[in-house]
């Protein structure tokens, strides 16, 4: 037996498609044969033979020309990624083809057609109209918070597979782990901490040089750029200056000669993700330099290796007075990179969090997301459940992702399609030379009208402003346990990810069963159950813990289960301001003004009581207990409501998943079993905590009369 699962890899035998001649020739179409075409056979071959015992004849058959690969000079473009990537499955004389300008496109294309068999559809009816995919977004990206002793910040699946006592390891599980996010469609991915400190410090010199270069060229086979975590002050702490000043002559002359034995010895490097003047971390704002001065410092010597700057905008004062109620760090990341919007060099980009303040289970969308319009823009998602049950409590998260896609940012102000020449919107098609693709995104953001073109998914996919470089990253969830995420189910984050960021326009149901039928079963009545479990999860957890956006009720440092006063008093800008009275957070053109960062009309919807949504009214609003929300309920009884909801609610997922006993995999069953028994715990700690708390503070009764401490 392997000592780690293969999950949605494993390739079982099917009953469908046993039959199809199809499967047994296929042709790849339109590049030169390499590594990543060897890998897409052994691939096709493996899963084929697994699944349906066959063996198939694969015959590469490529343009001379396309295959000819002219020397790098630039940078490739976002859309030059799109244009790439794109792929096509078709049939032609009782074969079946993939055809794509990359060899990544083939690989793309082979992994589709492994999907199709693993979720049992029929592949003459899939295929029978040309299927063609481009992907959503240029650079979908896994960020690693792995730490070279092994341990991972804010990880719950064991340790890292990457690093070992300050070592790089490299070993069966590192070539599974490149097949597997390959196959839904990530192609980046940055393996070590954005905190890098001690050993991690090292990884940009020969201590590390031959094992990166090793696992950056696995990565390449599989169309997977490797990036690396980079310590601002490198400078100081490797360099042995005593300035990381980016105006300085003397730190541009280091990072360039650093730069440059870098990128000789890490040939598939393709950049850096920076976190600085953040948290404690380095950067330029020590030196009275603006951030656009440290990514463009840096930026302009990648650029001469082809490479992308990636600068985090989680930029914030970290150590707030909680008795000062005018300084917000919801308005940290907007006050710091509004000012320089059309400043950044054209190889960094802004890679944004989905919110203002910490992947919390409900917060806004930034409003950098619609601010800014002359810079690179990437959005960053957390599928590690820091803040959202740590892959103990359930929680899948892709209709949250969905949801942050989807957001209208009104950058265009109702710009109507007609007047935007060269761009083209979620579902739409382009006219001009220079827009984004003269084809319908078949695998894009389907769900959004194209009469404006500002919605998120718009934004990082590179359309809205014809961005250089964009896309998607999430703080992965991975780790050497043996089915990778800790709980099986919390896979589907992992899977839902990739496969939300290479088609944005997929929906939350579709991604759930994909899930379940390629990793736990084919069964219907097991697919529908999973699902039913899987899809309410987000807003069950919701209800049971923080209430209407506050948020951050929770255990200092481990941030698992209930503590509603744990950050209330401390310095991270984290609190609920209940009283009395009241609670909740002003953030309106009375308060810290943060909801007049965005555009109109979320503007005025976000500063008005009565107009704000429901479940954002106290991330927005001092509100008092007798509010009356959109709903009907006060806010005092929709606290008591909605987590006596939550638990019970959280009850009938556990019931469900105790009718598959006998119908899936003993150990899946059982590791899930385990995590419902622990999350039902918590549940109910989060509901009478919350509960009392709230009863004891406002004096006021619960309407239906339940138990409260």
């Amino acid at each position: 037996m392997d000592n780690y699962a293969k999950l949605w890899l494993e390739y079982s035998p099917k009953g469908k498609n046993k039959d199809c001649k199809l499967l047994k020739n296929i042709v790849f179409g339109g590049t030169a044969s390499d590594r990543i075409i060897e890998n897409a056979k052994k691939e096709l071959t493996l899963g084929l033979k697994g699944m349906l015992d066959i063996t198939p004849v694969i015959t590469v058959n490529f343009d001379e020309a396309a295959g000819k690969k002219p020397e790098q000079t630039a940078l490739s473009s976002g859309k030059e990624i799109l244009d790439s990537e794109e792929y096509t499955v078709f049939i032609k004389d009782e074969s079946l083809c993939i055809s794509s300008k990359s060899s990544t496109g083939i690989l793309y294309g082979a992994f589709d057609i492994l999907r199709t068999v693993a979720s049992e559809k029929d592949v003459e009816t899939v295929y029978a109209d040309d299927k063609t995919v481009r992907p959503s977004n240029p650079l979908r990206m896994l960020n690693h918070w792995d730490n070279m002793d092994g341990s991972i910040e804010r990880g719950y699946s064991g340790k890292s597979f990457f690093y070992e006592n300050n070592e790089i390891v490299i070993n069966e599980r590192t070539v599974d782990y490149a097949r597997l996010i390959a196959s839904v469609g990530i192609n980046a991915v940055v393996i070590n901490n954005v905190n890098v400190k001690q050993a991690a410090s090292y990884m940009i010199t020969d201590r590390y040089f031959a094992k990166l270069a090793e696992l950056g060229e696995i990565f390449a086979g599989y169309g997977i750029g490797l990036y690396l975590s980079l310590n601002y002050a490198s400078t100081i702490e490797i360099g042995g200056m005593d300035s990381a000043d980016p105006l300085d002559e003397g730190v541009k002359a280091w990072w360039k000669e650093k730069m440059a034995e870098v990128f000789k010895k890490i040939p598939t490097l393709k950049g850096f993700l920076v976190k600085a003047d953040s948290e404690g971390r380095p950067g330029p704002f020590t030196y009275g330099r603006t951030q656009a001065d440290g990514a463009n410092m840096l930026a302009d010597i990648a650029k001469e290796h082809n490479a992308l700057i990636i600068w985090r905008c989680f930029v914030y004062n970290c150590r707030q007075d909680w008795r000062d109620k005018k300084t917000d760090r919801a308005r940290a990341g907007y006050d710091n990179f509004m000012p320089m919007d059309g400043d950044y060099h054209d190889n960094v980009i802004l890679q944004i969090k989905n919110g203002p303040m910490d992947f919390q289970i409900r917060e806004p969308i930034s409003p950098l997301f619609g601010g800014l319009k002359k810079t690179n823009q990437m959005l960053e998602v957390q599928i590690a459940q820091e803040y959202t049950g740590q892959q103990i409590d359930l929680c899948y998260l892709i209709p949250m992702f969905k949801e942050i896609l989807e957001f209208k940012t009104y950058c265009n102000g109702g710009t109507k399609t007609s007047d935007l020449s060269d761009k083209e919107c979620s579902d739409g098609t382009v006219t001009g030379s220079e827009g984004w693709s003269d084809i319908e995104d078949i695998g894009g953001n389907g769900s959004v009208k194209p009469d404006s073109c500002d919605t998120v998914a718009d934004i990082i996919s590179g359309k809205t402003f014809n961005s250089r470089f964009s896309g998607i990253a999430a703080v992965t969830n991975t780790g050497n346990d043996f089915n990778w995420t800790g709980d099986y189910l919390a896979g589907a984050n992992l899977f839902g990810f990739g496969r939300l960021a290479f088609s944005t326009g997929l929906s939350s149901g579709e991604i759930a069963e994909e899930f379940i039928r390629m990793t736990i079963s084919n069964d219907r009545d097991v697919v529908d159950t999973i699902k039913d479990i899987l899809l309410p999860s987000r807003a069950i957890y919701e209800k049971y813990t923080c209430p209407l956006g506050i948020g951050w009720m929770v255990k200092p440092n481990t941030h698992y289960g209930c503590s509603v006063d744990g950050y209330e008093y401390d310095r991270w800008g984290t609190y609920h301001r209940a009283d009395h009275l009241g609670l909740g957070v002003d953030r309106t053109d009375k308060g810290t003004g943060y909801a007049l960062q965005y555009n109109e009309p979320n503007a005025s919807v976000y500063n008005s009581p009565e107009k704000c949504p429901d479940e954002l009214v106290l991330f927005f609003h001092h509100l008092p207990y007798t509010h009356v929300l959109h709903s009907g309920k006060t806010v005092i009884q929709h606290i008591y409501d909605s987590h006596f909801e939550g638990y019970a609610e959280a009850e009938q997922l556990a019931a469900k998943w105790e009718t598959l006993r006998d119908k899936i995999d003993k150990d899946i069953f059982d590791n899930v079993s385990e995590r419902f028994t622990r999350q039902l715990y918590n549940a109910r700690e989060w509901r009478d905590q919350v509960n009392t708390y709230f009863h004891r503070i406002s004096g006021i009764e619960d309407e239906k009369g339940r138990e409260i401490y």
